[in-house]
């Protein structure tokens, strides 16, 4: 008994001392540095060529956390094959999030959030631009730069009503009478998406 508690002693002691040394991002550096230890050892062994680069050599810098925090966030928003909003500076924009809506002003906090299908929101003083998104990710930057990037997008002011609710009778007809996983999760994924659509355009 005593030796299992002194095993998990160390144990615990070894776990703490390795989070104590390990940097956070927000300490790392805004600039890149070299890997001084591995330059080191390789002139020791090889001295006459050149080290070659590390991965840490091709990362880029990340962005410097501003003093103030800006009055306007800057959006970025691509599809695989087209690019909605390119450094759009707004005053507020609102994702569906996996969580929930997700609203996003400038200094926000770093996050990373997977989306969900569901509306987006980008508010430009009095306008407020709709999107449907399928899915994707939203990258939010301590420099308030947003970057969104969605699997399949349509401005909401396109979606024919009538069509979203065929379609949600279909798929949850298809629901009904699916036999294999496979048919089921389709349906299931069809059903989900058109009542997200349904639910933007009543609410």
């Amino acid at each position: 008994m005593f030796r299992q508690a002194s095993r998990l002693l160390a144990r615990t002691t070894t776990a703490t001392t390795w989070r104590r040394s390990r940097a956070f991002s927000t300490d790392l550096p805004a600039t890149p540095t070299e890997d001084s230890t591995f330059i080191e050892s390789w002139k020791k062994v090889i001295p006459n060529m050149d080290p070659p680069k590390t991965p840490s050599s091709f990362m880029t810098p990340r962005p410097a956390t501003p003093s103030s925090i800006p009055s306007k966030i800057t959006v970025n928003f691509v599809l695989p094959y087209a690019s909605e909003l390119s450094t759009k500076e707004v005053d507020m924009v609102i994702v569906p999030a996996t969580t929930g809506q997700m609203g996003v002003l400038p200094g926000h906090v770093p996050t990373i959030a997977e989306l969900k299908p569901g509306i987006l929101s980008v508010h430009e003083g009095n306008d407020v631009t709709k999107y449907f998104l399928s899915s994707g990710f939203a990258f939010i930057h301590a420099n308030s730069v947003a970057d969104i990037i969605a699997v399949e997008a349509v401005p909401l002011d396109c979606v024919d009503p009538a069509l979203v609710q065929k379609g949600l009778a279909e798929f949850t007809q298809r629901l009904g009478t699916a036999t294999s996983d496979l048919e089921k999760a389709e349906a299931q994924i069809g059903v989900d998406v058109h009542s997200a659509l349904n639910s933007a355009l009543t609410g």
